[in-house]
C-alpha cells in the first residue's frame, strides 16, 4: 500500500480504543526495551492515568482499525508530555507518525499548552528524526523520569 491509496484518519479519544492503546505499545517496548511499571500502569488504564488528569489520547484510524496513537499527558499547567507514540508495524513508514505529531501539536495549542515535551531513547532513530523535523530540541534530563531506558529530553514551544 503505498502513501497515496492510504486513507489516516486521526480521531480522539474513545474508551473503545483503550486495548489498541495498549496493544501498540506493548509491542514496540517489547521490541526495544523492556515494559516498566509505569508504563503497565498507564497502559492498562489510560483513562484513569491520561484522560481523567486532563490529559488527551489520539488515534490514527485506517478502514476500521487503529494503526497508530500518542499520548499527551499532563505535565504542567502549561504543559504536556507527548508519550506513547507508536505505528503498527505493517504501516510504518506511511508517514502515520508524523500525522499523529501534527495532531498532538494542534490539539495542544487548541487548549493553550505553551510547551510540549518528550523523553526518549536515541537508539530510536525515526522517532528522533521525526521529532526534530516537527521542531524539537534536546533539554537536560528529568531527573525525575520513571523510564529507565530514557537518555534524552526534548521541548517544543508552542507560542
Amino acid at each position: 500500500m503505498t502513501q497515496t491509496e492510504l486513507q489516516v484518519e486521526i480521531i480522539g479519544y474513545n474508551s473503545q480504543y483503550d486495548k489498541d492503546f495498549a496493544r501498540l505499545n506493548y509491542e514496540w517496548l517489547n521490541q526495544y526495551f523492556s515494559v516498566e511499571p509505569h508504563d503497565s500502569e498507564m497502559l492498562d488504564a489510560p483513562y484513569t492515568y491520561i484522560i481523567k488528569p486532563g490529559g488527551w489520547i489520539l488515534f490514527a484510524k485506517v478502514d476500521e482499525q487503529i494503526v497508530g496513537t500518542v499520548a499527551l499527558i499532563i505535565e504542567d499547567e502549561s504543559t504536556f508530555e507527548l508519550a506513547k507514540m507508536a505505528v503498527s508495524p505493517s504501516y510504518k513508514g506511511l508517514k502515520i507518525g508524523k500525522k499523529l505529531m501534527e495532531a498532538a501539536i494542534n490539539y495542544s495549542k487548541s487548549v493553550d499548552k505553551k510547551r510540549l515535551v518528550l523523553e526518549s531513547n536515541t537508539k530510536l532513530t525515526p522517532a528522533i528524526n521525526l521529532y526534530i523535523s516537527a521542531g524539537f530540541k534536546a533539554a537536560p534530563l528529568n531527573p525525575d523520569t520513571p523510564y529507565e531506558r530514557c537518555n534524552i529530553r526534548m521541548v517544543l514551544n508552542l507560542s
